[in-house]
């Protein structure tokens, strides 16, 4: 993977149902798994399955396949999408908060391109730092446009 943001995950096009919203969800990289997961859980992962990430925010789960579930309280971070918290990360890998977004916003700086500046630069490690495992860059900019109709 040489740059995190302009990957795709095209082996992992698995789109399942998740057990507990039945909403469908995203395939992830197991890398994924492997970084965010806390010890515990991490002993447990079916390595040879495919995972699924759940974005749906009122659901509990964050990964799944079909013989087992995650929920939040087995990843090391909060996920975005699921922790309506000010000092979430929306970009992970640049520590980008909704309360520091909010923040640039106000004072008119280019988060977006501070985020891209250093994707260019191949400094993101979005797969092993956002719970998505996949970029963070459609999180930042649909934060920030929701941000500019309040």
């Amino acid at each position: 993977m040489s740059n995190c943001c302009e990957t795709t995950i095209s082996e992992l096009r698995t789109h399942l149902q998740c057990p507990s919203c039945l909403q469908t969800g995203k395939a992830v990289p197991l890398i994924t798994l492997k970084s965010l997961l806390k010890p515990t859980a991490l002993q447990t992962i079916e390595a040879e399955s495919p995972y699924v990430f759940c974005a749906t925010p009122s659901c509990e789960v964050v990964y799944f396949n079909p013989s087992q579930t995650f929920d939040k309280e087995n990843l090391k971070v909060p996920v975005f999408q699921k922790d309506v918290g000010m000092d979430v990360p929306v970009c992970y890998c640049f520590d980008w908060t909704r309360e520091r977004l909010i923040d640039a916003v106000k004072e008119s700086l280019d988060a977006i391109g501070h985020i891209r500046k250093q994707i260019q630069a191949n400094r993101c490690g979005c797969e092993v730092n956002n719970p998505q495992g996949a970029c963070c860059l459609g999180n930042v900019n649909s934060y920030i446009r929701k941000l500019g109709q309040n």
